[in-house]
């Protein structure tokens, strides 16, 4: 319920800003997708659990259970490649003009809705791999007569053929690896440019105290804070995830866990965004 109001609130409170005079800066997109697709990732992986952990006793309907797999597979897709796009996108931005960025630096807010639709078109057709070769049920009888069953708690999910490692290496393993690289390179070349501009900007300062950051340093700092988050919780999640995919009956220890560790970056990003990163003088070109 906490994050579910956290992001909601957060979302509202990009919307509001769109609406008024405010003309927003282009990485509010970004952050107004990567908080829907937290919020995915919350309704589908939290409420079922939550639900069945109060008692629920009536059950999810067959194509319920299908479709709250489905829903947050997409959410946790649409988490990372927007949050890789957020990074890359901040990297370009504060890039200096005489870097080999200086032509992206000026197109890039251009393409944002472009990456985005193209960031949804894909994860909603990739995931589709596992509604077709998965059985997702909500009556764990009708299961125990097959192989390769996992219980979740609220429903059961039995593999109706191998998915070839190829094929699954190449549609999910691959892209979240290669968006971890760029993430990590990212936020990388991030900080050396926040570094050497540190160094640069050094003498100008030295009359002042305390001197106030820029508000896109101010940007850049919270969105490296947000991406180091997310990728702690997204390699722990993973670990558990593979420890899950191998165990053919994961204990509810196992299962909860797994849950409980997804659905952290999800609950604490838009507290984390709204702390340090949503005032009208970061998010609004004046």
């Amino acid at each position: 319920m906490i994050g579910i109001l956290g992001n909601f609130s957060l979302l509202y409170h990009y919307l509001f800003l769109y609406h008024s005079q405010c003309r927003m800066r282009a990485i509010v997109m970004i952050l107004k997708h990567l908080t829907i697709a937290n919020s995915l990732i919350i309704l589908s992986k939290g409420a079922p659990q939550t639900i069945t952990a109060l008692g629920w006793k009536h059950g999810f309907s067959d194509f319920a259970c299908q479709l709250i797999f489905y829903v947050e597979r997409v959410g946790r897709s649409v988490s990372i490649g927007t949050t890789c796009l957020l990074v890359i996108f901040q990297t370009v931005t504060i890039s200096p003009m005489n870097s080999c960025w200086k032509n992206l630096k000026v197109k890039a807010p251009k393409y944002i809705a472009f990456f985005i639709s193209f960031c949804w078109i894909q994860c909603l057709f990739v995931n589709l791999i596992f509604p077709l070769h998965t059985l997702y049920v909500s009556d764990k009888w009708r299961s125990t007569n097959m192989t390769n069953t996992r219980d979740f708690g609220y429903c059961v999910a039995t593999d109706l053929e191998n998915i070839s490692g190829s094929i699954y290496a190449a549609l999910i393993a691959f892209p979240e690896m290669s968006f971890s690289v760029l993430i990590f390179w990212a936020s990388g070349s991030t900080i050396l440019t926040l570094y050497r501009h540190g160094r640069r900007v050094q003498y100008i300062h030295k009359a002042s105290v305390s001197p106030r950051p820029s508000a896109e340093s101010r940007a850049t700092q919270s969105i490296l804070f947000l991406v180091s988050t997310f990728m702690c919780f997204h390699t722990l999640s993973s670990i558990f995830n593979v420890t899950l995919a191998l165990n053919q009956n994961p204990s509810w220890w196992l299962v909860n866990t797994a849950s409980l560790i997804s659905m952290c970056f999800p609950f604490i990003s838009p507290f984390l965004l709204m702390s340090r990163d949503t005032t009208v003088s970061i998010l609004c070109i004046h």
